[in-house]
């Protein structure tokens, strides 16, 4: 196996045998110590640098998961940040395609021992773990993201750009009556457009989604922006989702009655959770809002913008 695609578990194992060897040489094999070198691999992830992500943390607060789903994150390492640097921030499909890459490599999702696609976490837990894995790998004060801000006074001062800090959206009381636990959606009865089934999108959603307006947009075609802000919330899944059934349903949302219509269209805009634009922080016993913002771009997230720190 070459170097390149060696299996990190194989290394481990590699490693604690060699570890052993030495331990039978210095003490003997009788009196070599067993414990440390058990076949028990449940500290595993820890040995590879994954931690848990608290899911009651995020925006969506695990709702939409499986009961048993658990995900861990890890830092970022040299091959993915270098990946991350070549980011166009001028370029939307490239920016959604950077930041799911970092997600994609850093990230394990399981649902009890089946293991689960980053497409399908919440689109609006995205910046969370972004910004926890940026956290994970970037430890030291001084490459923190630091926002200038003004307090009621007009002071200024700086905060640093946290989750610790994040003002989340919530699903107002008179749509969160219909949550199905079961189902891990919402399940809304009503009067013009019968039973719906909704809930936030997924990433692997909003990527086709995303495709799809980019693809239009290279063919100089139009589309619909209402159905576009409606339909991630509508689509259970992101598996068999594609532009040609993105199509297929914009033919369908073109025969809906104006009532049905208005109904969907507004469960949708109830139906949006996520991290507000402005960060909610408290200076001296005051609220102040801090708008969400990356100093230095988007790169900014991965890439080092002040080299103060790291200059002699």
């Amino acid at each position: 196996m070459s170097e390149e695609t060696k299996d990190p578990y194989q290394d481990m194992v590699e490693s604690r045998d060699q570890e052993f060897m030495n331990e039978i040489k210095q003490n003997g094999l009788g009196k070599a110590s067993m414990s440390k070198f058990s076949n028990d691999t449940s500290d595993s992830d820890t040995h590879l640098g994954y931690v848990n992500l608290n899911l009651e943390d995020l925006p969506s607060m695990g709702k939409f998961y499986p009961e048993d789903a658990k995900m861990q994150i890890r830092s970022a390492r040299v091959a993915e940040i270098r990946n991350f640097s070549i980011i166009d921030e001028k370029n939307l499909m490239d920016i959604e395609d950077k930041l799911n890459s970092i997600v994609k490599a850093c990230t394990t999702f399981k649902s009890g021992t089946k293991m689960m696609s980053y497409k399908d976490i919440m689109e609006e837990d995205r910046i969370f773990i972004l910004l926890s894995i940026r956290d994970l790998t970037f430890p030291e004060a001084e490459n923190k993201l630091m926002l200038k801000a003004t307090d009621a006074e007009g002071e200024d001062f700086e905060i640093e750009l946290s989750t610790r800090y994040f003002d989340t959206e919530k699903i107002p009381a008179d749509i969160e009556q219909y949550y199905d636990s079961e189902k891990r959606s919402y399940v809304i009865q009503t009067k013009s457009a019968g039973e719906v089934v909704m809930s936030p999108p997924t990433i692997g959603i909003m990527e086709e989604v995303t495709k799809f307006m980019a693809q239009r947009q290279r063919e100089r075609k139009t589309w619909d922006q209402s159905f576009l802000q409606m339909v991630p919330y509508i689509q259970e899944d992101w598996r068999g989702f594609n532009a040609k059934k993105i199509f297929e349903k914009e033919i369908e949302f073109q025969g809906w009655s104006e009532r049905k219509y208005m109904v969907i269209y507004r469960l949708a805009e109830k139906m949006k959770i996520g991290v507000k634009p402005e960060l909610k922080v408290d200076r001296q016993g005051s609220e102040v809002l801090v708008p969400l913002d990356f100093p230095g771009g988007i790169k900014s997230l991965f890439i080092i913008s002040d080299l103060a720190g790291e200059l002699l």
